[in-house]
């Protein structure tokens, strides 16, 4: 594919997963009040979010799986209808079981957008372009996350159901541009991928024990686990233990992001070429595990603020150094390996904040704690995984 070609697919997806990413992001700041409509509140919060995840663990394998086999562009588009239409269904909704319905089908539609494009970018970049393709993709996720609630207060403004409506419209036009301007590259398939064709998504997760790439999946699992945890109790932590404001907690959170959007752009990329995938994966999992325990004892706003934002970060690089690591080491099974990052990523993002709720009702500062334990852990089985394949990854770091 031409480089002009590639750059321009490349910009496309990007505005593909800013508008999903955007449109899963625009609906936090207006859900406790539109929650509150159907008489519920956190608890059903919480279902809604397990169930997003859920549906993004079971169709992922098979997102990616269809995409090796039937190409790219379909499976994105399909994604995007069908991610659109849930919203639409969602500020539809007369019942509780509406939301739940609608909401899994938006994971759903998430799990068609997010491993085919992964594959895509595989597709269209050279291998030693394929950190920068996914550094894009991540920023793109990444400033959808950050700008979305922000659209969605302000569009809450003309009515609470309007940015429902705005995120179906703006998933149509990418699924319209998609099947006007996306191309098409086929992937190439060997006999045993064909044979593989009907595997299940617990024949699939079977088989990713067995790649070369499993810790890394592992890795994955983790920080979205730490992430998660973070996440799904940050808020609720500055709320009890300082009394922050819905703004000041808006800036904590950010902030952050918009450092992790400027390294994803600028930062990665050199980060990659002199130090190679794995070791900023090591790093940064250090660099996570002891910012996130920092969170927990900083007594400033500014304090909360710069550790804040460090553990945003960390967690940025990874993501991407994982999703380019494994993309090097799948080899042609791109699709494949793309639906189960997603799906170990959709485990960590339904733990996580389950796990991380409980304990914090116990002590605010546990979800904390045992978030950098477990970093710390996944830390050390990769370095070790690393230690002992040492000429598998120099392979990813030559070629």
């Amino acid at each position: 594919m031409a480089v002009k070609s590639t750059n321009f697919a490349l910009y496309l997806l990007m505005f593909n997963m800013f508008i999903a990413m955007a449109g899963i992001g625009l609906i936090i700041p207006i859900m406790p009040e539109y929650l509150g409509t159907f008489g519920v509140a956190g608890q059903a919060l919480g279902f809604l979010i397990a169930i997003f995840s859920f549906a993004q663990f079971i169709f992922s394998p098979l997102a990616g799986n269809l995409s090796d086999h039937h190409g790219r562009k379909i499976i994105i588009i399909i994604g995007l209808i069908i991610f659109g239409l849930s919203q639409l269904a969602f500020s539809l909704s007369t019942e509780l079981w509406m939301l739940y319905v609608a909401r899994f089908f938006s994971g759903f539609g998430s799990a068609f957008i997010v491993p085919p494009m992964m594959a895509f970018v595989a597709d269209v970049t050279s291998y030693e372009n394929r950190g920068r393709g996914m550094g894009l993709l991540g920023a793109s996720m990444s400033l959808g996350f950050m700008i979305g609630p922000g659209i969605g207060g302000f569009l809450s403004k003309i009515s609470l159901h309007f940015p429902f409506y705005f995120a179906t419209g703006a998933a149509l036009i990418a699924a319209l541009l998609s099947l006007f301007f996306l191309p098409n590259p086929k992937p190439v398939i060997s006999e045993e991928q064909a044979k593989r064709k009907s595997e299940n998504l617990f024949q699939q997760l079977k088989r990713s024990t067995k790649t070369p790439y499993f810790i890394v999946l592992i890795v994955m699992f983790v920080f979205s686990f730490g992430l998660a945890n973070f996440q799904s109790t940050f808020s609720l932590f500055v709320d009890h233990k300082f009394g922050y404001t819905p703004s000041q907690i808006a800036v904590l959170i950010t902030v952050g992001g918009f450092v992790g959007v400027i390294v994803q752009t600028f930062v990665i990329t050199p980060l990659f070429k002199k130090y190679g995938e794995m070791r900023v994966i090591l790093v940064n999992l250090v660099i996570a595990a002891f910012s996130l325990m920092s969170i927990a004892f900083a007594n400033l706003f500014w304090t909360i603020l710069l550790t804040a934002t460090i553990f945003t970060t960390a967690t940025t690089l990874l993501r991407p150094a994982v999703n380019t690591l494994i993309s090097k080491l799948a080899g042609k099974e791109q699709g494949y390996a793309a639906g189960m990052m997603n799906a170990y990523m959709s485990l960590g993002n339904m733990i996580g904040p389950a796990i991380a709720g409980s304990i914090f009702d116990i002590n605010i500062i546990f979800p904390y704690i045992l978030g950098m334990l477990i970093l710390l852990g996944c830390f050390g089985i990769a370095a070790f995984w690393a230690k002992k394949n040492q000429p598998l990854l120099a392979t990813t770091r030559t070629k």
